[in-house]
């Protein structure tokens, strides 16, 4: 558990946006041998062959094929999470210049909790599309990897009345200072010199940008036996990680895969998004014939994984008195009768029964009476693909924070589970 939650940690500290959170799952997956494709060309698929595919380099899916059966006859072991996370996206005409101060304007991406960003060490990092000396368009991942922007709180002097509540303008009160100048900031020239500062230098044009802004703070280890883990962006890359690791440990012959979408935060509706249609491009070249690919899918089954809210002991009015999770002790069955999640009693059971099988406890959340649910990539692709699936998630704190707080004991028990429904030989029905 120590190892597993060290390089958790590196996960966390390399996967700065989508962009990188997918290179570095490339990284990974390269490096246990799994062959990359390219949707643009033909697949020639071996037994027990290990593939991935990412689409806009933000999405991925990574697959084992089967080694002793058709993919009709072993079904597919799937797991889902998805690889953004809340945060503010610098807008494509960023610069402002007010009293000297060098600022940027930013957009709130999903629901994010705005307070925890203020006074924080911030840095920018993402992709840019740029044309090149020889006339030809190319991209490149950018980082600045240092801290270069805050957004100051006010002092309590000028608005008294702060601590009694203050709805924030994201329109004014968020733009970032970079620094002050005598004259206005150049910013895509700034893209430019830090693009050669990595070792890209034939950009004769920045051309356009996908930046967000991220805490510099490094993960950690906290809690009088280190026993939670303090990160950005544990929601969801917690669960893309889990999914890895558990996909890299149980090459077991079975038909396995691990999809990772962007855009869950914002609603999963684009080309990338678990609402469009990547997975199911995918399923329709893994098996071509729509009867042997609805065979397969009738022996398959989805995890969704996406984290759960834990009990928090300031707010534990805020939970269903039965159904409050705690912080490692164990992975949470999410369960909406209003299908929010698309957990059904068979699924239920499946998972609990493979749980039982590595001895790790199980728990779940059903969010109170009176309050909404929120929701997962769990029932979007189960609509799309017509699989069963069970929504779970690790109990964490202040999700949708720019810094959010999980057990340790959690991810791995979790991991374990997924390690064994990865090689399980049948799932039930």
């Amino acid at each position: 558990m120590q190892q597993f939650n060290q390089e958790l940690m590196n996960f966390l500290t390399a996967a700065r946006t989508p962009y990188h959170a997918v290179a570095e799952m490339v990284r990974r997956f390269e490096s246990a041998g799994f062959v990359g494709l390219h949707e643009r060309d033909a697949w020639s698929l071996e037994p027990g062959g290990r593939y991935f595919i990412s689409r806009n380099g933000s999405s991925i899916i990574a697959w084992s094929m089967p080694k002793c059966r058709g993919l009709e006859d072993s079904g597919l072991r799937m797991v889902g999470a998805h690889t953004d996370s809340p945060c503010l996206k610098v807008k494509p005409a960023p610069e402002l210049y007010r009293h000297g101060f060098l600022q940027l304007g930013v957009e709130v991406y999903g629901g994010a909790l705005l307070n925890p960003w203020f006074d924080r060490d911030l840095s920018i990092a993402g992709r840019i599309n740029f044309r090149c000396t020889d006339g030809a368009l190319d991209q490149a991942l950018l980082d600045f990897d240092r801290p270069m922007a805050v957004i100051p709180s006010l002092a309590i002097h000028l608005d008294r009345e702060v601590n009694n509540g203050r709805a924030i303008n994201a329109q004014t009160f968020l733009p970032v200072v970079l620094g002050q100048a005598e004259e206005a900031l150049d910013f895509r020239a700034l893209l430019k010199q830090q693009l050669r500062v990595q070792g890209v230098d034939a950009v004769e044009q920045v051309l356009d940008f996908d930046l967000s802004l991220y805490d510099t703070q490094a993960p950690s280890l906290l809690g009088l036996a280190s026993e939670f883990v303090m990160s950005a962006r544990l929601d969801n890359l917690l669960s893309c990680f889990i999914g890895l690791d558990a996909l890299l440990a149980g090459d077991t012959g079975e038909g396995a895969l691990l999809v990772c979408n962007d855009h869950e935060e914002v609603g999963s509706m684009s080309a990338i998004g678990a609402q469009g249609p990547m997975l199911t491009h995918v399923l329709e070249r893994l098996l071509p014939q729509p009867e042997a690919r609805q065979r397969m899918l009738a022996r398959s089954m989805l995890i969704s994984a996406d984290n759960a809210h834990g009990v928090h002991p300031n707010f534990s009015d805020r939970h269903d008195s039965n159904h409050g999770p705690l912080l490692n002790a164990g992975p949470v069955i999410k369960v909406n009768a209003n299908q929010r999640y698309a957990t059904s009693s068979e699924t239920s059971a499946i998972f609990r029964d493979l749980a039982a099988r590595e001895e790790v406890p199980v728990q779940v959340f059903v969010v109170r009476s009176d309050m909404a649910c929120g929701s997962t990539v769990g029932p979007i692709t189960s609509a799309e693909i017509g699989v069963r699936t069970l929504d779970i998630g690790v109990p964490q704190f202040a999700m949708h924070s720019v810094r959010e707080m999980a057990g340790v004991q959690d991810s791995w028990s979790l991991s374990r589970v997924l390690r064994r429904f990865y090689g399980q030989e049948t799932l039930g029905g």
